[in-house]
């Protein structure tokens, strides 16, 4: 095996592990994580339908320095989140450690009002 694919592998077996204890309900759906090099995104899944509820993304709040634009996109996910009648979510890092833009993203959703 490969460096790269060492570096997938091992990315790939820390997401399937946090997805195999967090699981998004109608009532409670999953707020998932991606994070590009440029740009962080955030969705709202309800698992037991299979559908994307709200989504947020960087592109959007692109400007200034990369937390900064993470926050902003937790505050936004968690507005959206109250459009569709959302107050309570779990949240799922994938293979990212929970530090740096993940945490800034979350922290912004809990302060838009979103609890996790």
């Amino acid at each position: 095996m490969s460096i790269l694919e060492n570096k997938q592998h091992a990315r790939d077996r820390r997401a399937l592990r946090v997805r195999g204890k967090v699981q998004g309900t109608t009532e409670r759906p999953r707020l998932s994580v991606f994070r590009s090099n440029r740009f962080i995104y955030a969705q709202l899944i309800d698992d037991t339908s299979g559908r994307v509820l709200a989504s947020a993304g960087g592109r959007v709040e692109a400007g200034g320095p990369k937390k900064d634009q993470a926050d902003r996109v937790g505050e936004l996910i968690a507005q959206r989140a109250k459009e569709v009648g959302v107050a309570r979510a779990v949240f799922d890092r994938g293979p990212y450690l929970y530090h740096g833009r993940v945490k800034a993203l979350a922290e912004g959703a809990r302060r838009g009002g979103l609890e996790f």
